[in-house]
């Protein structure tokens, strides 16, 4: 009987600690990333002030919101590439580069490229696209205008607003981030 008493107490132990490790982990985890973060962009020219705590809550209002941060869209592009799901971001913003072009033979290449790259059956980052979508730009792509991906666009990016955003907002990667964020905002 006391050797079950020690046991059991050995076990609360264990999962005591593990869950101080668990804590301890994801509270470096958002510090890191947030070193990360600021990093890649502490040589920019455009840089912001920085990262914040009240801008990192506003990318749990949209997609949009979020998409719009420099800091957002990276920490979002982090999370889909641990998940090995990173393809649709990398799309969308293939797309929002796509609609700068002004030239036609520029165009017409990088058009052939993205249908290649994302479009294709069997691409290496094929998107989940219907077939009927993915006909229509196949024909589109052999005289490309700026508005032939619109239509896969508007459906990946409500791809990401029902599926990978929420993800998102519960990862351990915003979370800690956040957690992260208020622990220095207290500090002042």
């Amino acid at each position: 009987m006391p050797s079950l008493i020690i046991t059991e107490t050995l076990i609360q132990t264990q999962h005591f600690n593990m869950e101080q490790d668990d804590r301890r982990r994801n509270k470096n985890l958002g510090k890191n990333f947030m070193c990360r973060l600021q990093c890649m962009f502490s040589h920019s020219p455009t840089s912001e002030s920085g990262l914040s705590l009240e801008d990192t809550q506003q990318w749990s209002q949209s997609l949009e919101r979020l998409l719009e941060s420099k800091y957002g869209l990276a920490t979002f592009r982090t999370f889909l590439k641990s998940e090995f799901s990173d393809e649709n971001i990398e799309f969308w913003l293939t797309c929002e580069e796509y609609k700068k072009i002004k030239s036609s033979f520029r165009m017409s290449s990088k058009a052939k490229k993205i249908y290649e790259h994302f479009i294709k059956a069997e691409a290496p980052k094929e998107i989940n696209i219907d077939y009927h979508t993915r006909e229509q730009i196949k024909r589109a792509v052999k005289n490309p205008t700026l508005q032939c991906f619109d239509d896969a666009q508007k459906i990946v990016y409500g791809l990401m607003e029902r599926d990978s955003y929420p993800r998102f907002l519960r990862s351990d990667i915003y979370r800690s981030l956040l957690d992260s964020l208020a622990a220095d905002a207290v500090k002042g």
